[in-house]
């Protein structure tokens, strides 16, 4: 058995032991919050912090946040799975009712300069882990993986390819029966940090979509497309759509069991999104003082190449110490002994570097 064979059947017995425990789609206090449910008690002498944003690392924020408010039972931890751009808009509080603003956000866009000029003490920007986001399809009728080039994937979320027997998505696929069936884009309808990661790449790849849309965590798309909210919709839109094709975080795609293509990268090679690809895709970043990083187009021949990483979004003060050190505590763990879980839920562990600089980026969060 391949590595990458080894990871996917990690990740799926991982799942699987995670949905006995009710661990995974929002059972957990993790998504209490904007659901009309009462937030869990705080234990006397307790804190509770309350955070919201990307849906793409919630499979694994969810593991994270349960095994830790399990070894530290007075710090009650919630986190609302709404998308990067809600996480964003109830971080920095913009007409935000108070009962939803929240202590810490979540994003795989980070944030943007004007954005940070907001908050007036400052933010600390962390990243905590990464990924990879993938094209899945349904053709249940088409057993072979498909393979996409770089022009047919453009062309098909540019609104230009629309049927699944199109000679340039047959070209790649030498002897593969394609059927003559419409093409039908499951896309976010949300604010999401997912969609940024991956029009980010179409920016980098396709001169069309730079003229037309550029990198957006929101989308006016072209064609025939369906919209859904979250990854988790995506994925599950997808699983019923015969004919569909979206993109997805790599975990939610096999939580579904949806078919994914190859993708071909930079060097002109067709990969798979495995351990081993997505690492190669981050190999090459190299974090700025303000820890925001993007790998659009990730060089090497093993490269996945639509790769992001995920940050948490912290301010630089707290009114309440006892929050501000608890926050500190809780993501110290998931930068350290956090990281052991990514693996085993389709992941990526921060390098020793970047691991190393996100655990300074924790230290200006003054208790």
């Amino acid at each position: 058995m391949g590595s990458g064979s080894r990871f996917n059947a990690r990740f799926s017995r991982l799942l699987l032991a995670l949905a006995a425990l009710g661990l995974l789609g929002g059972s957990f206090a993790c998504s209490t919050r904007g659901t009309g449910k009462t937030p869990p008690p705080v234990p006397p002498g307790g804190v509770l912090l309350q955070g919201a944003g990307a849906t793409f690392p919630s499979p694994l924020y969810n593991q994270w946040f349960a095994a830790y408010q399990k070894a530290h039972p007075k710090t009650v931890i919630t986190y609302d799975s709404v998308g990067s751009g809600e996480g964003i808009r109830r971080f920095l509080g913009r007409n935000v009712k108070s009962e939803d603003k929240v202590d810490f956000g979540a994003s795989d866009a980070a944030l943007q300069d004007n954005d940070i000029a907001q908050v007036p003490d400052g933010v600390a920007m962390v990243p905590m882990t990464a990924g990879g986001v993938v094209l899945a399809y349904n053709l249940p009728d088409v057993p072979q993986e498909l393979k996409l080039s770089r022009r047919a994937y453009a062309g098909i979320f540019l609104g230009e390819i629309t049927n699944w027997n199109d000679p340039l998505i047959a070209a790649a696929n030498p002897g593969v029966k394609l059927p003559k069936l419409t093409i039908v884009t499951v896309v976010r309808e949300d604010a999401s940090g997912t969609t940024f990661a991956f029009t980010k790449h179409l920016d980098a790849i396709s001169e069309k979509w730079r003229s037309r849309y550029g990198p957006s965590t929101l989308v006016d798309w072209p064609g025939n497309a369906m919209r859904a909210k979250g990854n988790e919709g995506v994925a599950g839109l997808l699983s019923h759509s015969v004919g569909a094709v979206g993109y997805v975080g790599y975990e939610f795609a096999h939580r579904y069991g949806l078919q994914i293509a190859r993708l071909e990268n930079k060097a002109g090679n067709f990969v798979n999104p495995n351990e081993e690809s997505l690492q190669a895709a981050l190999a090459s970043a190299q974090m700025p003082e303000n820890l925001r990083v993007y790998v659009p187009d990730p060089t090497g021949p093993e490269a996945y190449p639509i790769a992001t990483f995920t940050w948490i979004l912290l301010r630089h003060t707290y009114a309440d110490h006892a929050k501000a050190q608890a926050l500190r505590d809780l993501f110290a763990w998931s930068l350290g002994d956090g990281q052991h879980y990514a693996s085993d839920l389709g992941y990526i562990p921060l390098p020793r570097e970047i691991g190393e600089k996100a655990q300074a980026a924790l230290q200006t969060v003054k208790p």
